[in-house]
């Protein structure tokens, strides 16, 4: 049996599409008798052929794979015990985990978060909501959010943006129901002295604010934080959008498709905008700031590289349902 796994190893990197799908398909046949031999091909660095081909395997055992990941945990053999962690958490969660592997995560986190900074925000794409940092609490009330954990940057923006960030489940009462993950930022200075509130928030969290809709979240956190921000950049569409709220209503936004473009009043940085634009610029800044980034940048603050002075505490990961823990949570997450 094992020449007949290693040879199924072999073949995952094949040339031949059809011999690596035969070989994906036997070695998931043969179930968790296979574990072991995938398992060192999934901590190479970088992409490869059978790297992504192990990975899949695995991913296709699923929850069979469990029992043999953490047999392998507790007993070895040692040179898998770190590969087995990942794959665990990526297949199970860290739910899985025993209580020394989740202990020893934890330290992990603790000891990084002294010497995280400084840390960064991702500005390329994506949306997120802006919230007074001081507010943490209210924010956290107003969202119905659960299990805060301290988290590291890289960590967080990887739970609420590229793994798993939404999960199925049924209620105590029955009820099939959606649990997200989200992320709160640290608090980040803003450099502005005319803008009241000089510390803020982030909250990232791609399946959430998409499912409950980023703006009327907005809405809900100014209810109770005063003042709140809906920031979105979709190069894929040529799309921007950003949304200021105060009290629970909209006081001014912009969306590239929207019709009208722009509602409620110009702010303040606004009608500086127009009122310094040259000639070549008077067009672009008639209606107002079309630009998400520049709005962040004025109003609260800009993602990208958060410089240490400015940054202040840890961020925080959070769930929407108290029967969901972050535990839960399938993927293996950086630290």
């Amino acid at each position: 049996m094992p020449d007949t796994i290693n040879a199924l190893v072999r073949d995952l990197s094949d040339d031949d599409r059809s011999v690596r799908q035969a070989a994906e398909d036997g070695l998931v046949a043969l179930g968790m008798q296979a574990v072991d031999s995938l398992l060192p091909h999934v901590g190479v660095d970088g992409s490869s052929r059978l790297k992504w081909s192990a990975e899949t395997v695995l991913q296709r055992l699923g929850d069979e794979a469990l029992p043999r990941l953490r047999e392998i945990r507790s007993h070895g053999p040692g040179r898998l015990r770190s590969n087995a962690l990942k794959v665990l958490v990526d297949l199970g969660g860290a739910e899985y985990l025993d209580e020394g592997d989740r202990s020893a995560v934890e330290r992990l986190v603790r000891v990084k978060l002294k010497n995280e900074l400084p840390v960064r925000v991702p500005s390329e794409a994506g949306r997120w909501l802006a919230f007074p940092a001081e507010r943490v609490d209210d924010a956290v009330a107003a969202l119905g959010l659960h299990d805060l954990r301290p988290a590291t940057t890289i960590m967080g923006v990887a739970a609420a943006t590229q793994a798993t960030d939404s999960l199925e489940f049924q209620s105590s009462q029955g009820k099939a129901r959606t649990a997200y993950r989200v992320f709160i930022t640290p608090a980040f200075e803003t450099w502005l002295s005319e803008v009241p509130i000089q510390n803020w928030r982030m909250l990232w969290g791609n399946s959430f604010i998409d499912q409950l809709d980023g703006f009327t979240l907005a809405d809900k956190l100014s209810e109770r934080c005063g003042e709140a921000h809906f920031y979105v950049i979709d190069p894929y569409n040529s799309a921007e959008n950003w949304y200021v709220a105060r009290e629970g209503h909209r006081v001014r936004s912009f969306g590239s498709y929207d019709l009208p473009r722009f509602r409620g009043e110009p702010l303040p940085f606004e009608v500086e905008y127009r009122e310094d634009a040259d000639e070549d610029e008077a067009e672009e800044y008639a209606e107002g700031v079309p630009y998400a980034l520049t709005a962040a940048d004025m109003l609260s603050v800009e993602p990208g590289r958060m410089p240490a002075s400015s940054t202040h505490g840890h961020g925080w990961l959070a769930t929407t349902h108290p029967d969901v823990p972050n535990s839960r949570f399938k993927g293996a997450l950086p630290i």
